[in-house]
């Protein structure tokens, strides 16, 4: 069997009762950073298990190891270095081909930084569009105009070292609309988790004081 395992996003605590019984239970682990995972064990107390990288740049080179392996009866776990593996991170090849395979799949669901976001926004989230990660130059544009016609709330994830330039190009993008809302949220179940709702007119000024350290998480309305 394959375990599709959520893991922390911050906060070591907010892994799941049966997240511990699979990571203690399986025979190896698919992870993104070796070191990562490993760090994660150690701190949650569980024995060491046989790491083996999957990442996006070698995750189609590691299919057939995984297919062989769940083949002879081993019990695979696939995480990602935080979070849910599939959402805007590696996971979704392997999935697809230990579908296809007839082999047996099981998810484990836990934290989401996008989740996380959306319940700490305060909007209504019946309906939203996540976007994952901005393009860096390629399509950003685009992609940034799609939210602001957009009639549901977007969530998307900005790098540290984007995110002042990010809600510079959202105020003015939306400066005909200085109502909308904006939700930023850093370093979700952290020590220094920092949450700041504000409006489409307060971006600029928001934009200058942002601290720029963390990972981040954006809601627009």
């Amino acid at each position: 069997m394959l375990s599709i395992v959520a893991t922390p996003i911050g906060n070591t605590k907010d892994i799941t009762l049966r997240a511990l019984e699979v990571l203690q239970a399986c025979d190896g682990i698919f992870c993104e950073d070796t070191r990562v995972t490993g760090k994660l064990l150690q701190l949650l107390e569980l024995p060491k298990k046989p790491l083996t990288s999957y990442h996006s740049h070698n995750q189609t080179k590691r299919i057939p190891e995984v297919l062989e392996r769940l083949k002879n009866g081993e019990h695979l776990v696939l995480v990602s270095d935080a979070g849910t593996p599939g959402i805007s991170d590696p996971g979704n090849l392997v999935v697809s081909a230990v579908q296809d395979a007839g082999l047996e799949l099981e998810v484990l669901p836990g934290p989401s930084a996008m989740l996380a976001a959306l319940s700490i926004a305060g909007l209504p989230i019946h309906r939203f569009t996540y976007l994952g990660f901005l393009p860096m130059k390629k399509g950003r544009k685009k992609m940034l105009t799609s939210i602001k016609d957009s009639p549901y709330p977007t969530c998307f994830f900005e790098s540290v070292h984007r995110i002042e330039k990010c809600l510079s190009e959202l105020g003015t993008l939306l400066i005909d609309e200085p109502e909308r809302i904006v939700v930023v949220a850093r370093e979700l179940t952290k020590l220094h988790e920092e949450v700041i709702r504000t409006t489409a007119a307060e971006l600029p000024l928001l934009a200058e004081n942002i601290k720029k350290k963390g990972e981040f998480v954006v809601v627009v309305r």
